[in-house]
């Protein structure tokens, strides 16, 4: 019994100096790596960026040049474009109806197939807005977990978070 508590023991001082050191900064990563944003983006109430600029997102040296949260704050980088960006005009916004799968943290989906133009997940169907599709060479359709977050300035659209690399995209609901 005075060994088994030992062990145990042991183990508990080396999960503490792990959760520490990871937290101190040791292998943390900075955006993707498993993070979850508690809550999706606030409605945008800005300037947007000129219409004309090429947009680049990698604003922390290893960030990538994509939209992406930031695990530290929070922050969704590159959701600052407000309602009328014309990337995101939809003629008939929800023309397939509504998602009703559960957004957020505590709905945590598995991608089952299809890419960009078309994918599904738990029986549900969607694709990603046709600008957005460069952001997402390096999902896996088959594998990565996705969180589907409402998006607060265009009408018709969600917003899909990739877990593994932390970065997101504009999606419209196809249907069941």
């Amino acid at each position: 019994m005075k060994k088994l508590t030992s062990v145990f023991a042991a183990f508990l001082i080396a999960s503490g100096i792990l959760a520490f050191a990871q937290e101190k900064g040791g292998s943390r990563p900075e955006v993707g790596g498993g993070h979850i944003p508690p809550r999706g983006p606030e409605p945008f109430h800005g300037s947007p960026p000129p219409a004309a600029q090429e947009r680049h997102f990698n604003e922390a040296p290893g960030h990538p040049d994509a939209p992406h949260v930031d695990v530290k704050g929070n922050r969704w980088v590159g959701h600052d474009t407000g309602p009328n960006d014309p990337h995101y005009h939809l003629d008939h916004p929800w023309q397939h109806g509504h998602f009703s799968g559960g957004f957020g943290p505590d709905h945590v989906w598995r991608l089952a197939g299809g890419g960009p133009n078309r994918f599904w997940f738990g029986g549900f169907y969607f694709s990603v807005a046709p600008y957005d599709i460069g952001f997402c060479n390096d999902w896996l359709w088959d594998s990565d977990q996705i969180v589907i977050y409402e998006d607060p300035d265009h009408v018709g659209w969600y917003l899909a978070y990739n877990v593994r690399l932390g970065i997101y995209v504009h999606v419209m609901y196809l249907g069941t």
